[in-house]
């Protein structure tokens, strides 16, 4: 046999070929792993731009660069890749789009009787027009007395003119605290409101997760009617089989928030929870395919996925489609209450969000708390159930959480994102909605008080010391003034 003789530089060559070649793989390999990786989040980055910026353009009717660089650029990550950010506004179409580094669209579209929808498939793009065809014709009348004139309430309390002043000043170091609307009912009436330039008494503003306290009056009203019960096993069809360990999860575990359900989040953009929420068309059908990791009821865990469950748990209730489920809001919650200016918007089969996604003025959401200062009684007509409201602001477990309401309640427990329990300087026996950002609705039984606060607060305790600081102010300021 001969052997070929081959000189070393053409064996030097060739192995610096292969090692530039092996390097090459290599680092193209790290490249689409690292993009298989940071899909999810950098999709769910350019989704929640699309959402927060079309409801704010078109619902809250604000200016979205201002939305962009107050409530989107500091969010979380985002920070680090707004530079590879763009959105367009299509005010004739009323939809927008956002790309991350020429990557990852998104499209959000508005209709008027839903809200901003996020686009998953060519199709949705219509369903926020059809939307409107299926409206109720004339929203039912208001069993609620007027909490206030059609101007912004004005107060001759000075302390507690200073206190809301307060709220609204803004800090000498960052974060902002962008205070946007707050509202102060005491005894059925407003005592005091401001809003920041560019908002009104009828402006639409978000909610975020306090949204999952109207999901909670929704189910007592259900309750009350006879159609859900909230002891037995969630009506979910994928669960039914008593051999499937999730047949065992009850309403009350998805209210309570210890449904067992592997729907962690942590809104890093890599949870399950965000992927249901920005990624999902169906996002029930991805919550109810959830394992469990803990038997239901033993264990806390804070995820918008139970309200998801719940949310479509009320659209089939009240007959299967989102105009059903819009139907039935106005006329058995947000009409008999005196809410007026309210958007729950909905994923593309028609659940509502509401985990985390419905707008209302700021006046609304007093209403809202009001209907819970009074024991889900508007006047003499009950909205929700007898024993509704000790109900949701009953303890779970070790925490300082209800059934969708917080509650003033010190623990050892651990709260998520590391916020903390309670609210430290207003009495024991307040509980209230709370959304990302700063979102507040108060209730405080023996004040006979409500406060609303609406912000843009990045901050890293929920801007929960911020409330507590707003709502003590606000006591101390009608007690020295005399009303008590």
């Amino acid at each position: 046999m001969k052997f070929r003789k081959v000189h070393p530089w053409v064996i030097l060559f060739r192995s610096k070929r292969k090692r530039r070649f092996t390097l090459l793989a290599a680092v193209l390999t790290l490249f689409v792993s690292a993009g298989f990786v940071l899909y999810q989040p950098l999709m769910v980055a350019s989704g929640f731009t699309s959402h927060q910026i079309c409801s704010e353009t078109f619902v809250s009717g604000l200016d979205p660069e201002q939305v962009y660089d107050e409530r989107v650029k500091p969010e979380g990550a985002i920070g680090l890749v707004s530079h590879l950010i763009h959105f367009n506004v299509d005010r004739e179409k009323r939809e927008v789009t956002t790309t991350i580094a020429g990557l990852y669209k998104t499209q959000a579209v508005y209709g008027e009787e839903m809200g901003c929808l996020l686009v998953q498939k060519p199709e949705d793009v219509n369903l926020a027009a059809d939307a409107k065809l299926n409206s109720p014709v004339r929203p039912p009348d208001s069993l609620a007395p007027e909490i206030a004139g059609p101007g912004v309430a004005e107060t001759s309390n000075e302390l507690l003119r200073t206190a809301v002043d307060r709220a609204f000043t803004e800090p000498k170091n960052q974060p902002h605290i962008r205070t946007k609307a707050i509202v102060v009912v005491k005894d059925g009436k407003i005592v005091a409101e401001r809003y920041a330039p560019g908002i009104g008494v009828n402006t639409p503003l978000l909610g975020f997760s306090a949204t999952k306290s109207i999901t909670n009056a929704l189910i007592g009203i259900l309750v009350r009617q006879g159609k859900l019960d909230i002891g037995q096993p969630a009506p979910i069809a994928a669960w039914q089989n008593e051999q499937d360990p999730r047949h065992k999860i009850t309403l009350d575990d998805l209210l309570r928030q210890t449904s067992g359900l592997a729907l962690k989040q942590t809104s890093s953009g890599f949870d399950p929870a965000s992927r249901l929420i920005y990624l999902e068309r169906d996002m029930a059908g991805f919550a109810e395919e959830a394992k469990l990791t803990t038997v239901p009821g033993t264990r806390w865990a804070y995820t918008d996925g139970n309200y998801i469950l719940l949310s479509r748990i009320i659209r089939d209730a009240v007959g299967g489609r989102g105009p059903d489920v819009k139907d039935f809001a106005q006329r058995e919650l947000f009409g008999p209450i005196g809410m007026k200016h309210v958007t729950l918007e909905f994923d593309a089969t028609g659940t509502p969000n509401g985990a985390n996604s419905m707008l209302a003025s700021a006046r609304d959401w007093a209403h809202l708390g009001l209907l819970y200062l009074n024991d889900g009684m508007v006047g003499i007509d009950r909205i929700l159930p007898k024993g509704w409201v000790k109900y949701s602001s009953s303890q779970t477990l070790n925490t300082g959480y209800g059934a969708g309401f917080w509650i003033n309640q010190e623990t050892s427990g651990k709260a998520p994102y590391g916020l903390p329990w309670g609210m430290h300087h207003v009495p024991r026996d307040a509980f209230f909605a709370l959304g990302h950002m700063g979102q507040f609705v108060v209730i405080v039984p023996s004040q006979h008080l409500v406060v609303v606060r609406l912000g843009v607060s990045h901050y890293s305790d929920g801007f929960i010391a911020g409330a507590d600081r707003l709502v003590a102010d606000v006591i101390a300021a009608l007690q020295q003034d005399g009303v008590h």
